[in-house]
């Protein structure tokens, strides 16, 4: 099976907290079990929603476009 989220990387984290739908929770827990499974070792869900939102966010063009308008300095204004 190849799942979209893979071996999870180390790093230290920001603490956010989110609420779910009670599908999509449910649906959540599911990937975090087929993932457990997958490679051996059980992944707390946050970790795992980190990683999503972090694919979708790299996988939006039109969000990277706009991202670097915001990162450009203004041009002289004061």
């Amino acid at each position: 099976m190849s799942l979209k989220i893979g071996a999870i990387p180390e790093c230290k984290p920001v603490k956010v907290t989110a609420s779910l739908p009670p599908d999509v929770a449910d649906a959540l827990h599911d990937y975090a079990e087929i993932h457990a499974r997958e490679f051996g070792r059980k992944t707390p869900i946050g970790e795992l929603a980190a990683l999503m939102i972090e694919r979708f966010l790299n996988s939006d063009t039109a969000f990277k476009r706009a991202r670097k308008s915001l990162r450009k300095p203004d041009s002289g204004k004061e």
